[in-house]
Formats: structure tokens, C-alpha cells, sequence
């Protein structure tokens, strides 16, 4: 081995010995560690949406950035529908949703800006704000008065600028909802912005699934993340905002000005995922009959439960959370263990997603053989 990469493997041989390594694994047994909420990504109606897009000579690549000759109708035409299904005034489409945060955080807020943002946000949150030019501070999780209090304090130190307030609507490691009504007042008060990411929320909750920000979109002031490589089934992200703001991301976001142009079939996927939203509203009943049942049997098994589609069962130590992954996955349970630097030290968990690629009695099975192998005690 070179010398050069002794260092790598000193390092990785660390995050061993804390139980925190991570590897690539395929997936087998029930689903209940995918994002694919709705059960979207494998559906006949999104695999017949991307052979019509091919038939109609829709290509695979773009072959360029969105600024040279990768735009194509299917990009715009998503940008629209999304707009009108979103209720705000224009969106702009990105490869992925890391990059829609990154773009956002480093580019809109303004050097003699503020972002306060909630402790718990997704580490593109964290990469895009890193990168930008305004200051940055975390306050506690969903705490209201945390963020009222940095908003006080920094007009009284002389803060001329506008707040930026950053948080997720719903997240996705705790599956708890940000109080977005009290932060959109706040941003109101202190003539600043509110930027939210709906990527858990988008498809399973509001409206025809248009997320928990659903009433607040179309203001000025509000700047929605929505990925449609979870519950859309398909892959990349739409920024919702008004044009002025799409329209200053174009000319100055780098991830977007730099980065060849999403797939224009995707962007085809997309737009019938968007229809489905409204054509089988179905989708999102069965889900939330199944979050209850996953709510009775964690409540049940755990005396606590989270009131969304992800469940988090909380178990602290690294090697124990994998372990106790391992054995459901033995028994034919598709878990991962989620651990730091992902959560916080010392919260390492398993996350279990409801699907509908799951039934109820799936997840009343998973709960009683994680009881099981929980009272066994799991070294």
C-alpha cells in the first residue's frame, strides 16, 4: 500500500472500532428502511410515463448544463406544472435535493444576512450554509423561543440585514414536524425568510400530498424544498419560490449554473408522479391508515411513537443499534441502524419507514420480533 493511504485506512479502522463504519449492502426482505412512501418507485404508471417520454424522443441526458443546451421542454414543463400543484410562483428543478439545499443556503442569503437554523437540519443544509456568505447560527430543536431570542438579539446588535429561519417540516431521522405556523409569524415580524425542506413531507402529507408548508407557499418571503426521489418515486428536487428568487438561483447558484442538467425523462417521471398525486388520492389514505397501526404497535412495543411515516427507535450505543439491525434483518426485516454523525452522539437508532410496501400485519411482525430481540439484550 502507499504510504499516502495509510492515513485513510488508520481512519477507517477508527470508525470501526466506534461502530460507526459504514458499507454498501443491497436490500432484501420487507421494506421498511426506503424513503419510497407511497410505493411510487416501482409502479406501472411511472414505468409507462418513461417509455412514453422515450417513444416521443425524450432523451436520457440532457447533454449539458441548463445554461447551455441541456434545457429541454420537459424541465420547463415540470417547472410550471409543479408551480401550479405547489400553489407558488415559479420552481426550478435540480439533480438532486443536496444540491437544491446547497444551492438555496449558499446563494440567497446575503452577507450582512443572518441564518438560524434548526440544530436537526440535513447535513445539505449544513454543506450549503458552510458555503455561503451570511452568518449562521443553530438553536434547539423546534424551539420557537430559541429562534425568537437570536432574531431579538441580533436586531439589537445592529443586525441590517434580512433572518433567514431553516428548518425541516418534517424530519427525518425523528419523523417530529417543525411549528412552522409560529416560524412563518416570526419571519413575518422580522422581515426575514423562512426556507423549509418538505422532503419527508412532500406526497404523504397535506393536500394531495403538496407538504406541511402547503398553506404557506406562494408568499414572498417563503422558499420550499420539495425531493421527488421519496414519495414521487422518481429522483431530484424542485425549489419553490417566487420568480424573482428562481430567476437570481439561475444566474448565481454555482450546483445549478455548473452541474449537467437533470435527466429529461426524469423530469417526464416527475410530472406524472405529480398527476398520480391528485389522481389516486388512495395512496395517501392507505399510508395513513398504515402510520396509525405503526403508531398502536410502537406505542405497544416502545411506549412511544412519532406520528408520522418514519418511526425511530431509539438505542444510544453504536455496535448495539447495529447489531440489533443485524438481527431483524436476519429475520427478514429490511432495517438499517442510523448512527453518528448522522444523529447526535450517543442517539444512534434504528429508522423504520412506513411504505406501502409493507401491510399492516408486516409491521405488527417487525415490532414483535424487535421486542424480542430487544429483551434478549443485544450485547
Amino acid at each position: 500500500m502507499f504510504a499516502q493511504l495509510a492515513r485513510y485506512e488508520t481512519k477507517l479502522k477508527q470508525l470501526e472500532q466506534e461502530g460507526r463504519r459504514r458499507t454498501l449492502t443491497g436490500h432484501a426482505g420487507l421494506d421498511f428502511t426506503s424513503n419510497d412512501y407511497l410505493g411510487l418507485a416501482g409502479s406501472e404508471r411511472l414505468t409507462k410515463a418513461i417509455m412514453a417520454a422515450l417513444e416521443r424522443g425524450v432523451p436520457a441526458g440532457a447533454g449539458g448544463s441548463r445554461l447551455l443546451r441541456g434545457n429541454h421542454p420537459e424541465h420547463e414543463a415540470l417547472e410550471t406544472e409543479a408551480a401550479a400543484f405547489f400553489g407558488t410562483e415559479h420552481s426550478l428543478y435540480f439533480g438532486s435535493g443536496y444540491a437544491a439545499n446547497l444551492a438555496v443556503l449558499a446563494t440567497l442569503p446575503q452577507p450582512d444576512d443572518i441564518v438560524i437554523h434548526d440544530s436537526l437540519v440535513h447535513a445539505s443544509a449544513h454543506a450549503g450554509i458552510a458555503a455561503g456568505r451570511a452568518s449562521a447560527i443553530s438553536v434547539p430543536h423546534s424551539d420557537v423561543g430559541a429562534f425568537a431570542d437570536v432574531l431579538r438579539r441580533w436586531r439589537l446588535d445592529g443586525g441590517k440585514g434580512h433572518p433567514w429561519i431553516v428548518v425541516e417540516s418534517l424530519y427525518s431521522m425523528d419523523g417530529d414536524r417543525a411549528p412552522l405556523r409560529e416560524l412563518a409569524e416570526l419571519a413575518d415580524r422580522y422581515d426575514g425568510f423562512l426556507f423549509v425542506d418538505e422532503a419527508h413531507a412532500t406526497g404523504v402529507h397535506g393536500p394531495n400530498g403538496r407538504g406541511l408548508a402547503a398553506g404557506l407557499e406562494g408568499r414572498d418571503n417563503v422558499i420550499v424544498l420539495h425531493t421527488c426521489g421519496k414519495a414521487l418515486g422518481a429522483s431530484g428536487a424542485l425549489v419553490g419560490a417566487s420568480r424573482l428568487l428562481c430567476d437570481y438561483l439561475v444566474n448565481r447558484a454555482k450546483p445549478f449554473i455548473y452541474a449537467t442538467a437533470p435527466s429529461p425523462l426524469q423530469a417526464a417521471c416527475v410530472r406524472e408522479a405529480l398527476k398520480i398525486l391528485v389522481d389516486e388520492p388512495d395512496r395517501q389514505t392507505r399510508l395513513r391508515d398504515l402510520m396509525r397501526a405503526a403508531d398502536r404497535v410502537a406505542i405497544e412495543w416502545l411506549g412511544y411513537s412519532s406520528g408520522s411515516q418514519i418511526q425511530p427507535v431509539m438505542i444510544g450505543a453504536n455496535g448495539r443499534t447495529k447489531m440489533v439491525a443485524e438481527h431483524l434483518r436476519a429475520s427478514g426485516f429490511d432495517v438499517r441502524a442510523i448512527r453518528p454523525p448522522t444523529v447526535p452522539t450517543g442517539t444512534a437508532r434504528l429508522r423504520i419507514a412506513v411504505t406501502l410496501n409493507v401491510t399492516a400485519r408486516d409491521i405488527a411482525a417487525l415490532f414483535e420480533r424487535l421486542g424480542q430481540v430487544l429483551q434478549d439484550e443485544v450485547p
